[in-house]
Order: structure tokens, then C-alpha cells, then sequence
């Protein structure tokens, strides 16, 4: 059943509702939405630029209320600023940061859609208006992304490069057989806080993103949260290329994506490496990256 055929119930709104399209005059609220189509660096060749345009009609399928927390995220003030005009290269990375900034100076909270990894840190930098260095940064992600050159594989070093301090970046979900020990060893010399997929199947959920939390925000730091949904087992997220068999589940990373959002000191967070194009014909990954934009929400909600 498409997004065009669903029922229309009053009494059951949904999700693709609650957020409204950007208007005249200064955008301004809680949540901006705003879609990065970028995939012309990715490493693996990516169908990535579809991801935001399905991401917003997989929110169709989903309502605005979360039972668990019993919290109707449609309080809240969310606009969709569209997608970013041709966000790869240089001058796309411009367009990218100046969206960023834009977001952030009448946003409380800034959720951008993927695009590939890439768009990490020209999203970052546009939130933290060029200067980095009271900012900390947590990812989610199979990988170090610390790659010479400019790719889908290198946003946090050239973050880092940047003015980020490494020991303000926290990696979780760092898996084996996905990195080399070149990049393991530039990421322990940079001071960057590792977090395997190994070491996540025996520790706390809540306390892991915690002590994330404290690492990266330590002072009073704004931080930046990448979801990489390529640390996802590939069964679940079959829309991600460079997920692997054995990554932590999709219901952890909803997990994960509401815990961070709650934290006052998160100002931004982006959802990459989903490729809508290769998706299960259900649409699966495409509809969890739609749920992590719900759980950050409902995340900000609690705060």
C-alpha cells in the first residue's frame, strides 16, 4: 500500500502531517527538517540523493504519539526546510553549511536526512558557524571515517582537521573487519573515545550513551550526533551498502536516537548511508531512518 493510499483517519494523524513545509519570512521553532541528498563521494556507488524524498513519505505511515513515553511529539513546532540544491563538491558543501547555520540560529534542534556520510561535516560546521572547538561529536557508525581525501569515509577527519578536538569524539558501534589498523591508529592518536559493536553486546544501552554524552559534552559543549545506519545488521537495514551481518539491531538505534536527542547539549543530528534505491521492496530501512526522526523527537520532547 503506498503513502498515497493509506486511510485517512482524524482521529489517527500522522507523522508526514505534523511537519509543516517551510513558509515566508524566517523559519523558526523546536525541529528543523532538513534533506541532504548528497552521493557523489561515497565510496561504494550509492543511490543516496532518493533517501530524503522517501523518508519523508515513509512518515506517512507513522503517528506522532509514542505509547512508550506517552508524549505526542505534534506539540511540538517542526518545519521541513526541503532539500539542500546540489549538496556535493565544494560549492555544495557551502550550501550545506549555510543551511546548517541557518537551522541552527532558528532551531533548536536541526534533523538532516542523507545523503551519505559526507554531509556530516559540512553539516557540523555550518552549526557550529566555523568554530568547532567548543563542540563534541558522537557517532554511530560501523566505521572510524577517518580516510585521507574526501569521501563518504573521511568526515570526522577533516571535522578533526578542522579544529574539533579528538578527545571530544566518542565512536560507537565500531565494527571488525569494517576498518584498518592504520585508521584504528590514527583514531587512538587523535584521542578519540572507541566504542566497539563488541563491547556493546554486554554493557547498558542507557549508560554507554551516558558516558558518551559526558565525553563528548564535557564543559557545557554542544554536540553533534551522526546515525550512521550502516552500524545496523545489514538483515535489517537492507537499503544501507556498506552494512554487515552482526551490527546492533534496528530497535537499538531508535534506542539510541531518542536517548541522545534528550540531552539539551545536542544541537544537531544527521541520518546517512541510507541508499533508497536498493531498498527491500517494503521499504524497511528507509522507514527506520523515518523513526529515527520520530525518536529524536520524542527525545527533545523529554528534555
Amino acid at each position: 500500500m503506498s503513502a498515497a493510499k493509506l486511510p485517512d483517519d482524524p482521529l489517527w494523524p500522522r507523522a508526514s502531517a505534523w511537519i509543516k513545509p517551510v513558509g515566508d519570512g524566517r523559519p523558526e521553532g523546536d525541529i528543523a527538517l532538513l534533506g541532504v541528498p548528497a552521493h557523489v563521494s561515497s565510496i561504494t556507488p550509492t543511490g543516496a540523493h532518493a533517501t530524503p524524498a522517501a523518508v519523508r513519505e515513509a512518515l506517512a505511515r507513522y503517528s506522532t504519539y509514542s505509547a512508550n513515553a506517552d508524549i505526542d511529539i505534534a506539540t511540538l513546532a517542526a518545519i521541513d526546510l526541503g532539500d539542500v540544491r546540489e549538496p556535493d563538491g565544494p560549492d555544495g558543501e557551502l550550501r550545506v553549511s549555510a543551511a546548517a547555520e541557518a537551522a541552527g540560529d532558528g532551531f533548536r534542534l536541526l534533523i538532516a536526512i542523507g545523503g551519505d556520510n559526507s554531509i556530516t561535516s559540512p553539516l557540523m560546521r555550518g552549526l557550529a558557524h566555523g568554530d568547532l572547538t567548543g563542540w563534541g561529536l558522537i557517532t554511530l557508525d560501523a566505521h572510524h571515517d577517518l580516510r585521507n581525501g574526501i569521501s563518504n569515509g573521511s568526515p570526522v577527519r577533516r571535522l578533526i582537521e578542522a579544529g574539533l578536538p579528538g578527545e571530544h569524539v566518542v565512536q560507537i558501534g565500531i565494527a571488525d573487519f569494517s576498518n584498518s589498523p592504520a585508521y584504528a591508529a590514527r583514531a587512538h592518536e587523535l584521542g578519540i573515545t572507541v566504542m566497539t559493536r563488541a563491547s556493546l553486546r554486554h554493557a547498558d544501552l542507557a549508560e554507554t550513551i551516558a558516558e558518551a554524552l559526558r565525553i563528548a559534552g564535557h564543559g557545557g559543549r554542544s554536540v553533534y550526533v551522526d546515525l550512521d545506519v550502516d552500524v545496523c545488521d545489514r538483515a535489517e537495514v537492507p537499503g544501507c551498502p556498506s552494512a554487515a551481518p552482526g551490527g546492533i539491531s534496528a530497535d537499538e538505534l531508535r534506542t539510541v536516537a531518542r536517548l541522545l536527542a534528550a540531552d539539551p547539549r545536542v544541537r544537531g543530528i544527521d541520518i546517512t548511508e541510507v541508499d533508497a534505491t536498493i531498498d527491500a521492496p517494503d521499504g524497511r530501512t528507509a522507514r527506520l531512518a523515518a523513526l529515527l526522526v520520530l525518536e529524536a523527537a520524542a527525545g527533545y520532547a523529554l528534555r
